[in-house]
């Protein structure tokens, strides 16, 4: 790949990693039940919460991982096996963060249903992020499977 464009798609991960982080810390001060609540009790009394922030590790695992693919590309060694590594690591956390999702939407079906609040936009959105992950992991272990081929071939 050209220089500037994987320079571009780096800037792109990590702009999105920034934007990511910013949006998890940001956004549970929005929420209609915090209100009144103070920052100690926002972050650290609400076991949801710090469900979704360890289930965001591999997310963040994996944008390194595609930095370091991308990086690989730039200088030329994109067949070499810490490429292939690293595809194998964006898999795995792709399907890591599909097992949280399925957790977090068993949370929202079993628990949050006796409590009768509005679960369709939180399913919704856990829906979307397997999807994105599912099709994240699938794209991994096929570039995987063809940057080994080529490899094997050399």
């Amino acid at each position: 790949m050209k220089r500037i464009s994987t320079i571009f798609l780096q800037t792109i991960i990590v702009l999105i990693g920034i934007g990511t982080f910013i949006f998890m810390l940001w956004e549970p001060q929005l929420e209609g039940r915090n209100v009144n609540s103070t920052l100690f009790e926002i972050y650290f009394k609400d076991a949801f919460l710090i469900y979704a922030y360890i289930a965001s590790i591999p997310f963040f695992i994996a944008l390194y991982q595609a930095f370091k693919v991308l990086e690989y590309a730039r200088q030329n060694k994109i067949f070499s096996q810490p490429a292939i590594k690293a595809l194998r690591t964006i898999k795995y956390c792709a399907i890591t963060i599909i097992c949280f999702v399925v957790g977090a939407e068993g949370y929202l079906i079993i628990i949050q249903r006796k409590v009768e609040e509005d679960i369709a936009g939180g399913v919704m959105m856990g829906l979307v992020i397997i999807f994105i992950s599912v099709i994240v992991a699938t794209v991994a272990i096929v570039l995987e499977k063809n940057l080994q081929k080529a490899i094997d071939k050399k």
